[in-house]
């Protein structure tokens, strides 16, 4: 009798040792399956279109979004690569000149609509050498759009890239249709590829002076201020430059270095005038298409 029960532990044994085995085994083909064929995200299910692991993505760790408006997109990709775009790279993933890869940033990845960008974008972080830029609500929704359009992947990591990718000579036919009427390759922008050892701050320089170099990169050039004349309601005009402007208000800078500010909604709201020395640096930026920019930059470099 000790003898059977002996050989019904040993059984017992060996049969438990086989299931661990089997439950390991099995487990380790889920890994590899969902390794070969794009793994569970963060939000628990796969990657649309099995796109995954292998080739250049990795797995998603997010959705992605869908884009419910590509005009918003195109007018945050231009946002995007006027003011952004020098720190933190063309595709968000970082640059060189120390912006963080944005598509692993939980701001980002945790805004919808610009609530949580927008603070950052307004705000600025000094600690961090990042400015605070003055832009509308609207254009920060619309950078929103376009971050949020850019797929998320566990290899987000930062790219090393050559902007000198253009056709000088297109450019040089872009620069006289679409610049020579303020600036002359013989005049001011004479010897330009020589004062910019950068190509990345000479891009940003040319799309809108005072933008980029924040980073290591040297600093930006100099924009010069906008100003603003305010009409109130009894004609009397108040004149200064413009320190911000949104939906509901406008401050100036006056002469003496004093403020005001003035509600700009309401019956008697003021008429408010705005001369911006850059306005058609800004008009042109959504005419531009990336052919474009390229393009130019490639002309710009040449002229030492």
């Amino acid at each position: 009798m000790n003898r059977r029960r002996a050989c019904a532990c040993v059984l017992a044994g060996i049969a438990l040792w086989l299931g661990v085995v089997s439950a390991q085994a099995a487990g380790q083909g889920r890994q590899d399956a969902a390794g070969q064929g794009g793994g569970v995200g963060r939000a628990g299910g796969a990657p649309p279109g099995g796109q995954g692991g292998g080739g250049q993505g990795g797995f998603v760790a997010y959705p992605q979004r869908a884009v419910s408006d590509p005009a918003a997109v195109d007018r945050g990709k231009a946002l995007f690569s006027v003011n952004c775009a020098f720190c933190h790279g063309p595709d968000a993933r970082g640059g060189d000149n120390g912006g963080p890869n944005l598509m692993r940033s939980d701001v980002v990845l945790l805004d919808d609509k610009g609530e949580r960008i927008g603070p950052v974008v307004l705000g600025g972080r000094a600690d961090k050498g990042m400015p605070p830029f003055m832009l509308m609500p609207a254009q920060v929704s619309d950078i929103a759009a376009f971050l949020h359009s850019l797929p998320v992947s566990s290899r987000t990591g930062e790219r090393q890239v050559n902007i000198v990718v253009g056709n000088a000579d297109v450019g040089r036919s872009l620069f006289q249709a679409k610049c020579s009427s303020c600036h002359s390759p013989t005049g001011d922008l004479q010897g330009v590829g020589n004062r910019f050892t950068d190509p990345k701050l000479l891009q940003q320089t040319w799309l809108l002076p005072g933008t980029g170099g924040t980073r290591g990169g040297g600093p930006p050039v100099a924009a010069p201020p906008i100003g603003a004349v305010v009409t109130l309601a009894n004609g009397q005009k108040v004149e200064g430059t413009l320190n911000r402007i949104d939906d509901f208000m406008v401050s100036l800078r006056l002469a003496d270095g004093t403020y005001r500010t003035f509600r700009t909604e309401g019956a008697n709201a003021p008429k408010v005038e705005l001369r911006d020395p850059l306005k058609g640096h800004r008009d042109l930026l959504l005419t531009y298409s990336d052919d474009d920019i390229h393009n130019i930059t490639a002309f710009l470099v040449t002229l030492k």
